[in-house]
């Protein structure tokens, strides 16, 4: 015979009301893990990438050449092969260095903020003159570049994915937006604030925005989402996924 007595406490969780709902445009495979952080902090995340990513084919110099690699984000680590795991690594932040490491480079090293904080770490760590690989997206890491050029090292640049947009709003998107439920929305780059301006706009959702609290990782994100009449938009004072949420 069972027992059908119900767990008061199983009650209380089944009977508990979601939280705020917060859509996330990043692409995979961050949106998920950035879920993961929201759902464990009482938020209801609504997953909806506006970018894919795309790896180019690229074929790196030899590690031997350079002293140290420097990554502008964790999508660029799948083109960093066995041979380059030696390397010094130099990352944007905690997330993309600990990626590093999980991935086998031993000697990763976080900048803890934007590419302006990388360029002042390899300065601090690398020798003037030394050559370095520094591997980014299509069309970014190139301020970096220059920076680091200017500070005397020697670069070798190399677009190792691109960040394409989606052809249409993601219907999870769609659906929140329409029924005025989101609280907040968040956008990582730049780039994924323009590609879900554009979508919103094409998809005939631009009002819809307006009760939304926008959350930019950045200055760029900001500026980009100040097209669309959202709630407000909040900028994150440090450019990292923590600096981001805690403005929810």
């Amino acid at each position: 015979m069972y027992d059908r007595r119900v767990d008061p406490a199983q009650t209380a969780i089944a009977a508990a009301p979601p939280g705020p709902a917060v859509l996330i445009t990043r692409p995979e495979p961050g949106a998920a893990k950035t879920a993961a952080v929201l759902r464990a902090r009482g938020f209801t995340p609504v997953t909806a990438p506006v970018l894919e990513v795309v790896p180019l084919a690229a074929a790196l110099p030899p590690p031997e050449a350079f002293a140290a690699v420097l990554v502008t984000s964790a999508q660029a680590l799948p083109a960093l092969g066995p041979a380059h795991r030696g390397l010094r690594l130099l990352a944007v932040g905690a997330a993309t260095a600990a990626a590093a490491r999980a991935r086998g480079h031993a000697d990763s090293e976080s900048a803890d903020g934007d590419a302006a904080a990388l360029a002042r770490l390899a300065a601090a760590r690398l020798a003037p003159g030394s050559r370095l690989l520094l591997v980014s997206g299509e069309g970014q890491g190139g301020p970096l570049a220059k920076a680091l050029r200017c500070a005397g090292f020697r670069v070798a640049h190399h677009a190792v994915y691109a960040a394409r947009a989606v052809p249409e709003l993601p219907q999870s998107a769609r659906l929140a937006l329409r029924s005025g439920t989101l609280y907040a929305a968040t956008f990582f780059s730049a780039d994924t604030a323009r590609a879900f301006a554009a979508l919103a706009d094409r998809a005939g959702l631009r009002d819809t925005v307006a009760p939304v609290v926008a959350v930019a990782i950045g200055a760029p994100a900001a500026e980009v989402l100040a097209v669309l009449p959202w709630r407000c938009v909040r900028v994150a004072t440090r450019p990292t996924q923590d600096g981001l949420l805690a403005l929810l």
